[in-house]
């Protein structure tokens, strides 16, 4: 179903790009920087910030839509930026749906949604152009993983947050936030199983043969957590998990029944 109230911020200050944030600890910036580059058919920009903790994955082709982050505490995680028309209306109108800012910077900010999440609010710089499919797989969509108590309210916040289409997910525990064509990077709200103070995230890939792209990665330092029938939890040669999961990844959807599925 589509989900545009006429409150929602896609509308009114123009979510126009979005960034998946690979947030790893700073010691381990070096591996983390080298698998996700080969993952994702990338080149390392040159750092930025106070420390060099920032970095860009530059794709050969397309506008960049992945950034590593070194962080100083804990073991690191994912979010969003979203590259906006208007940061301060984006900011604003967040702080009113119950976000709260927590580092306000020149010209974009940090924001933490109400069951805890980080994101971040950005200025658009004009990026168009999704980057091509790798290997049968692309990371096109950051997980956010939220405690049961907390999981109506943020589903509603984040539906308000973008505006996108507003879908139920494959399993009752999965709520998909779906971008309008053109935008790189979706979002998938999960409801855990048990309650936790906060919310956290981590990225999906999808993944036309999970197995084929499991193998590649592990090639590449990564291991495997557990497989599922669906998906498969990874963890990167820098500590941090993530799934690969079995949707399209041209469309970000899940793949259409064949004869067999229907039958089964």
């Amino acid at each position: 179903m589509s989900n545009d109230t006429g409150t929602g911020i896609g509308t009114e200050s123009g979510i126009r790009w979005t960034y998946a944030f690979v947030d790893r600890p700073a010691g381990l910036l070096g591996p983390a920087q080298s698998f996700w580059t080969a993952v994702t058919d990338t080149r390392v920009s040159e750092p930025r910030g106070e420390q060099g903790e920032f970095v860009t994955l530059l794709p050969g082709a397309g506008d960049a839509c992945v950034k590593v982050q070194g962080v100083d505490s804990g073991n690191g995680g994912a979010h969003l930026d979203f590259a906006v028309e208007d940061v301060d209306a984006f900011v604003g109108s967040a702080s009113a749906l119950g976000a709260t800012v927590v580092g306000a910077h020149t010209g974009w900010s940090v924001l933490r949604s109400p069951a805890g999440q980080l994101f971040c609010a950005v200025p658009w710089h004009g990026e168009t152009v999704r980057p091509a499919v790798v290997d049968g797989s692309r990371l096109d969509q950051v997980s956010i993983d939220v405690p049961p108590a907390a999981y109506a309210s943020e589903v509603a916040f984040w539906e308000r947050l973008t505006a996108w289409d507003s879908l139920t997910g494959s399993l009752p525990e999965f709520h998909v936030l779906r971008p309008p064509a053109g935008l790189p990077i979706r979002v998938l709200l999960q409801r855990l199983g048990t309650e936790r103070p906060t919310a956290s995230a981590h990225l999906d890939l999808a993944c036309a043969d999970i197995g084929a792209t499991s193998a590649r990665h592990e090639e590449l330092g990564a291991t495997v957590v557990v497989r599922h029938a669906h998906w498969t939890v990874m963890r990167d040669p820098a500590g941090g998990t993530y799934c690969l999961t079995g949707r399209d990844p041209e469309t970000g959807g899940l793949p259409k029944a064949t004869t067999a599925d229907r039958l089964a």
